[in-house]
């Protein structure tokens, strides 16, 4: 961190906050613990043009899969043969495009890519080969700068797709984005909102946050762990961290019973976008309050009322999201094994250890 250079903000940062000093500082202070981060500037001369994130994640000592059952066992072994670590260019914690950066006045998208790919195969000299390259998080309409030869030993992927949110002009509240839904879906909101009469919800500042940091970290643990596939873990200060540097651009909402706090979400503050962030839960209540749902429902009602362009939910979860209106944007990302004949057998054992999964997405509005 000490080493970025003092105008990063001001071409880089300020266009997108997770490429930002202060997100970064984050990383320094609490990034999972199998995962090093390091920051890259381009340079025309002596002026900085362009920025970009590596994340270097370890899995040896990592469980990916977490179900306590032989098959995920068998998976992890799997896993931790076919890939003891992994280079990528973006971020693994966030859904999209957050790997980099460029001042389109100084250098053009077909100049970068070049500059890209140079980057990543210094790194790999500097910061130590890895089993695994991956180029994360790209729409259809970017792919098209990485089919040359020089990309040719990467297999295209394409997991789940990115849930987004577009915040109409015409929705002045929220009671404007409900009457928007087709009787069915509109009902289905409302039924969920009085499920959770009884539960307190408010913002949480700084002081709070370290106040419940242990109950906040078990929380997130229930979703997390109930995850089929996880690349990391938050470390327990995270969100503090979070708070300290990114302040009125992180939020933290907590849904209490009776005083006791049985859930909360977080959101990233990006220009006119939002992001949402990892949240926890109770799941003894989830069910009974449906607090998932009332946290989506909740996220949409801040948006609306802050005056948000877009939300950005994220690659989980797909259904539910889509029945408060998110709908899917496919993205896409590049691979390799840096052991060739591996490599030559890349989309098979990619699908193997990444199964489809069948969703049906819902068209909540009229």
């Amino acid at each position: 961190m000490s080493e970025i250079p003092s105008d990063w903000n001001a071409v880089i940062g300020q266009h997108n906050i997770m490429l930002s000093k202060e997100y970064f500082e984050t990383l320094e202070t609490s990034s999972p613990e199998n995962m090093d981060c390091f920051y890259v500037g381009f340079f025309s001369a002596d002026e900085l043009i362009g920025g970009a994130l590596f994340q270097y994640l370890n899995f040896i000592e990592h469980k990916t899969f977490q179900k306590d059952e032989v098959f995920c066992d068998v998976k992890n072994f799997v896993a931790k043969k076919f890939s003891k670590n992994v280079m990528i260019l973006g971020n693994n914690m966030l859904t999209g495009q957050n790997g980099f950066y460029f001042d389109a006045s100084k250098i053009t998208i077909g100049q970068v890519i070049p500059l890209l790919d140079e980057a990543v195969q210094d790194m790999q000299r500097q910061e130590g080969k890895t089993s695994l390259i991956i180029y994360k998080d790209y729409q259809a309409s970017f792919v098209k700068y990485f089919q040359g030869k020089d990309h040719q030993s990467f297999y295209r992927f394409s997991v789940q797709p990115n849930m987004m949110l577009r915040l109409k002009e015409n929705w002045l509240t929220f009671e404007d984005y409900l009457n928007a839904f087709s009787t069915k879906y509109r009902t289905r909101a409302k039924t969920a909102k009085k499920k959770i009469v009884g539960i307190e919800k408010s913002e949480m500042n700084l002081d709070q946050i370290k106040n419940h940091q242990k109950e906040m970290n078990l929380l997130y643990q229930n979703v997390a762990e109930n995850a089929p596939f996880n690349t990391f873990f938050l470390t327990e200060n995270h969100f503090e961290s979070m708070k300290e540097s990114l302040k009125e651009n992180f939020k933290v909402f907590g849904y209490y019973l009776n005083a006791k706090l049985i859930g909360f979400y977080t959101l990233i503050l990006n220009g006119k976008d939002i992001d949402t962030y990892f949240l926890g839960y109770d799941k003894g209540l989830q069910k009974e309050k449906q607090i998932y749902l009332n946290m989506l429902l909740d996220m949409v009602e801040f948006g609306i009322d802050k005056k948000f362009n877009r939300i950005i939910f994220g690659r989980t979860a797909l259904e539910i999201k889509s029945t408060i209106g998110a709908q899917p944007v496919e993205i896409f990302g590049l691979i390799k094994h840096n052991n060739s004949l591996i490599n030559l057998f890349m989309e098979k054992i990619f699908t193997s250890l990444n199964p489809v999964v069948e969703w049906t997405q819902r068209k909540p509005f009229k």
